[in-house]
């Protein structure tokens, strides 16, 4: 599969739902992109913190060209820990929810208007800790063979990203960067920079496991 450029959604997709190897690239893909000094923390998976259960889904969809595509959202600026970071749709887990595949869809139909009953889910990758927030967090691959009309809740989302995944596959746009936090820290991450944005932390780490998943179906 040639990702340089374009990846075929529909060729992607099929290689996605065939790919059913139980062993994921996990904990180590993910502290490829974990910043630095958070990466003890990270990999301690919050024992004895009582994380919060949360999921997020990374939708994939074909654009006009059936090029894949996938959607990442901005939060508002707010008083808080991710004010104005760019993530997965998602959120925490609540008891009317029957798992957490389905907070994830709920999520992301409160937040970017997908109807989950036109997503396909086919993959659970691995839980991530999150030490700022106290999340647990379990991603899931969602499949749309048609691109959503999304509805942004204005009050948690400040706008939609919509980008290529093959953007995410070039090592090129792998970068260490200084972010400053809200707090004023300044912290050293990896990220990615993407269509002129940065993406890195919970969701820089989620996607690496991703790009990693995308590596080994693209060589069958």
């Amino acid at each position: 599969m040639k990702h340089k450029d374009h990846i075929p959604f529909p060729d992607y997709a099929g290689k996605l739902r065939r790919d059913t190897r139980g062993i994921l690239p996990g904990l180590q893909a993910q502290l490829n992109m974990a910043p630095l000094l958070r990466q003890d923390e990270i990999k301690g998976m919050g024992a004895g913190s009582k994380a919060v259960k949360s999921s997020v889904l990374i939708l994939l969809y074909p654009d006009d060209h059936e090029n894949t595509m996938t959607a990442l959202i901005q939060r508002p600026a707010y008083e808080g820990i991710h004010s104005g970071q760019i993530s997965f749709p998602g959120g925490r887990f609540e008891p009317q929810d029957a798992d957490l595949q389905q907070t994830a869809l709920r999520e992301a139909k409160e937040e970017i208007g997908i109807d989950p009953a036109k997503v396909e889910v086919v993959k659970r990758l691995t839980d991530l800790y999150i030490p700022p927030s106290n999340h647990r967090v379990s991603p899931f691959v969602g499949l749309s063979s048609e691109k959503p009309q999304f509805e942004p809740d204005r009050k948690e989302v400040a706008y939609i990203l919509e980008l290529p995944i093959a953007q995410f596959l070039r090592k090129e746009n792998v970068k260490m960067v200084p972010i400053t936090l809200s707090n004023g820290q300044c912290l050293k991450t990896p990220c990615y920079l993407v269509n002129g944005q940065t993406i890195w932390g919970a969701t820089a780490m989620i996607m690496a496991e991703f790009v990693e998943v995308s590596g080994r179906i693209s060589s069958h």
